[in-house]
């Protein structure tokens, strides 16, 4: 978390994160440089109505409220939130988030929370399947290449298991390679794997 608060964000940037984020001063900072941001809502967070939004019927959102945080009640200017509450079918619960983007549906909020999960799961496979334990640059340019390098890497790993004859799993194949155990010869064998003794 400490990383991310002295992280330099271009106004119009959205940023996604998850309640352990949860730190009003930096909300506020985020806020005045116009960098957008949507999260989950601790259940202790105290918190005033000041609007209270339609929602539209036969949606999964329940409450679609302004508030503002009982840590900007005595300010001048205070930070005016979304307070978003959804119900989740299969967990038959419901989940709060909160965003400081007045303009989107309540529902494209909800979904773009969910997209999170998505973008949690390649960084875990990437780190999974190349053995990547942490990162070794945090700057944009660094994430980005690092991105790229290693999709590149999955992308060429993913072509030998399709070339294969072999029902290679793809953990497998890249330990295979990793261990050096694997060669992959286009003269003679076009379509097997040699696996060197």
């Amino acid at each position: 978390m400490t990383a991310a608060k002295k992280m330099e964000f271009a106004r119009g940037t959205m940023l996604v994160f998850d309640r352990g984020y949860e730190d009003h001063g930096w909300w506020r900072k985020l806020n005045a440089g116009g960098v957008s941001f949507v999260s989950r809502l601790k259940d202790s967070t105290s918190y005033a109505i000041v609007e209270t939004r339609p929602i539209t019927p036969d949606t999964h959102i329940l409450h679609d409220e302004v508030v503002i945080l009982g840590s900007d009640k005595d300010s001048a200017k205070p930070m005016r939130l979304r307070r978003i509450e959804v119900w989740l079918e299969d967990k038959q619960d419901t989940i709060v988030f909160v965003t400081n983007h007045l303009k989107l549906a309540a529902s494209t909020i909800a979904a773009i929370y969910k997209d999170r999960w998505q973008i949690e799961l390649f960084f875990k496979a990437i780190k999974q399947s190349l053995r990547i334990k942490t990162f070794i640059g945090t700057s944009e340019n660094a994430v980005q290449t690092q991105i790229w390098t290693a999709l590149i890497a999955m992308l060429l790993v993913r072509y030998l298991q399709l070339r294969s004859t072999w029902k290679w799993g793809l953990s497998n194949l890249v330990a295979l390679l990793g261990n050096g155990r694997v060669s992959y010869t286009t003269m003679y064998y076009p379509q097997h794997f040699l696996i060197e003794r």
